[in-house]
């Protein structure tokens, strides 16, 4: 090696150490190392295949070894086993032979009968168990549990979730329509004073606010509300001929055409010509939704087209007579499509077939009431109706002659009146309704296959109108006669729902602030760089009540005659403000002739009117001399002169 290169770098290592023990750090001039990734990721998964190969070879290295020792032991364990004799002859007849017969023969005592049927792999510790015994075991407790919870599904009254219960305050008359949307995060109510109030439990506090009222319908009463079933959208069933369909916040997406009240076929027009009963969505198609009305149609509509109706069904009675739907509903495969009407009939149509009736009963509730609601258990097979005759019944669309089962003393006093399916569907729920002071409106829970009553719940003072058992809240909400929308939960049992909002305390309010903008003190600053003290907005406003132009003061009534372009106050026309101006002209005419000649002298010199007309036709005008008439005057009685 050449000694100048050596000391060179001895030279550039000692610079170097220099130079470390200064800035506190060394390898100045040297070159950065690259990595190469790809190969750095494929060196690693290599690596890992060579271990995970290496770690199953020893595993199965492991188990053969093991088995191979457990049949040396076993071999031997019965070689020890086996009487002398016994080995003597064994070894006389040959070593294949002994084999075989040492495995096929059982030595030994007799296996007990208990152990007979268990694995050798398990170990058997302690003395056999005696015959008949049945210990407790794991197994044995999991069907404990599963007998428990058999026994809870038996009864369906443990699942009635109402140990807890909120109220939400719509207003003081009836609540009469519920919905919630299918997650159950929002809830909807509408009633009688038109207001449809929009209710978030994840936003509400324990205060209980809804977060938007709205008067969609204007001066209607609100007689159904539903979210479709994708829950973007509301339909909104009112007192007038027209559904609207609102948005999750409120705000309108369509509204049903109304149709020609003079076209005698209603199904030839293209909307409802009279008052709405009832509406709900398609249970399938999210587009679709169904109404009825008093114009005795049930009709179908597309929300993508808002120029017709899609379908109308037209319930007749036994003389084909029109009759009015009181309440409709989709089957909960979408197919069927029913109608409870005011003769007392249910009549139940294919979707796609609207001329004849698929199922009808012509007597299932008593004439003249307004069935008030129609539905399908979650199984599809049964249909529930309330009827405004105070009973509630089921029937089998299979066979639809005679109901299933009747329930009798149900007191309706409202024409929405609902019933619903338990999520299990082995409940059904209705509410009853009151008088005024005479008890309370109670929620009744009758067994679906009994029809006992099971269960009640004294909800309020005043008639329960509308409930809704949502299936995956498992919560049950109540619209009452009083205006109070109540939501029964367990905290066990039930989601999500006023369980989220009950735990949320109060928001405190915000106090007014007094000063609209920061004032800055600055006491000892120079005259010109002062600011002015800010006043009171009270006194100001009291000095400003006082200034008639800037409080914008009327002009008080003219109480004289009228002045400055201004008429009195007892006329205002032309003709009563001049008589009012002639009646008050005070000049006094008591002395007519002196009146009149008064302008006498200005009528002989400037003639005007009379004079200068006859000009040239009058002829000149002769007086006696005044000494005659003088004479004349003195020969006249006195009584004339005085009369003079």
């Amino acid at each position: 090696m050449d000694p100048n290169t050596t000391g060179n770098g001895k030279s550039s290592d000692q610079s170097d150490g220099d130079m470390a023990s200064v800035m506190g750090f060394s390898g100045f001039g040297k070159k950065a190392r690259t990595f190469d990734l790809d190969a750095i990721f494929e060196q690693t998964r290599r690596t890992a295949i060579e271990r995970s190969q290496q770690v199953l070879e020893e595993r199965q290295k492991e188990e053969t070894g093991d088995s191979s020792h457990t049949a040396k032991a076993s071999s031997s364990k019965q070689r020890d086993r086996a009487p002398a004799p016994r080995k003597k002859e064994e070894s006389s007849s040959g070593s294949g032979n002994s084999d075989a017969d040492s495995d096929s023969e059982l030595i030994g005592p007799p296996v007990p009968k208990q152990l007979t049927g268990q694995e050798d792999d398990e170990d058997l510790v302690g003395p056999p168990l005696p015959p008949g015994y049945r210990g407790s075991t794991a197994d044995d407790e999991d069907d404990d549990d599963d007998d428990m919870e058999d026994d809870e599904d038996d009864n369906p009254v443990k699942k009635i979730p109402d140990t807890h219960e909120i109220t939400l305050q719509h207003g003081t008359k009836t609540v009469s329509a519920l919905a919630l949307d299918p997650s159950g995060a929002r809830l909807v109510t509408g009633g009688y004073d038109f207001d449809v109030r929009f209710w978030d439990f994840a936003g509400m506090d324990a205060a209980l606010n809804s977060f938007r009222t709205i008067q969609p319908c204007e001066c209607h009463q609100i007689r159904s509300l539903q979210y479709s079933i994708t829950g973007d959208v509301i339909l909104v069933v009112s007192g007038n001929a027209q559904a609207k369909v609102l948005d999750r916040d409120g705000f309108p997406v369509m509204e049903c055409p109304k149709g020609d009240q003079y076209i005698v076929d209603m199904a030839n027009t293209k909307g409802h010509t009279a008052m709405l009963n009832s509406g709900c969505w398609h249970p399938k198609i999210k587009d679709e939704f169904m109404t009825c009305s008093n114009d005795g149609t049930v009709r179908t509509w597309d929300l993508s087209s808002n120029k017709k109706h899609k379908m109308c069904f037209k319930p007749r009675s036994l003389q084909g007579k029109k009759v009015t739907p009181t309440c409709c509903t989709y089957s909960r495969d979408g197919k069927l499509v029913a109608a409870g009407c005011q003769d007392g009939t249910i009549q139940i149509w294919d979707r796609n077939l609207s001329v004849h009736t698929k199922f009808h009963c012509r007597q299932a509730h008593a004439p003249g009431t307004d069935t008030s609601c129609l539905t399908f258990s979650y199984d599809g097979t049964t249909l529930a109706s309330r009827g405004g005759d105070d009973t509630l019944k089921t029937w089998d669309i299979r066979n639809f002659k005679k109901p299933l089962n009747v329930a009798t003393g149900l007191s309706a006093f409202f024409s929405m009146t609902d019933c619903c399916f338990s999520p299990d569907d082995k409940l059904l729920v209705t509410g009853t309704s009151v008088k005024k002071d005479e008890g309370n409106g109670k929620l009744v829970f009758f067994d679906r296959a009994s029809f006992q009553k099971v269960y009640e719940i004294d909800v309020t003072n005043a008639g329960v109108v509308r409930c809704l058992w949502h299936p995956k809240l498992n919560q049950i909400m109540v619209g009452t006669g009083n205006g109070l929308a109540k939501v029964y939960y367990d905290p066990v049992k039930s989601h999500r729902g006023a369980k989220l909002c009950v735990v949320k305390s109060k928001r405190k309010e915000r106090q007014a602030e007094t000063l609209t903008q920061d004032y800055i003190i600055t006491p000892h600053a120079l005259p010109m760089f002062r600011e002015a003290r800010q006043r009171s907005t009270k006194k100001q406003l009291e000095k400003d009540r006082l200034d008639p132009m800037k409080s914008h003061k009327p002009e008080p009534p003219v109480t004289g005659p009228g002045r400055g372009g201004r008429v009195a106050a007892h006329g205002g026309t032309l003709s009563s403000f001049i008589v009012k101006n002639i009646a008050l002209d005070k000049t006094d005419d008591s002395n007519p002739r002196q009146a009149i000649l008064r302008h006498a002298k200005e009528a002989s010199e400037n003639p005007y009117w009379v004079a200068p007309a006859y000009t040239k036709t009058q002829p000149d005008a002769i007086f006696q001399e005044e000494e005659e008439s003088d004479e004349e005057a003195d020969k006249e009685p006195e009584w004339k002169k005085r009369k003079i």
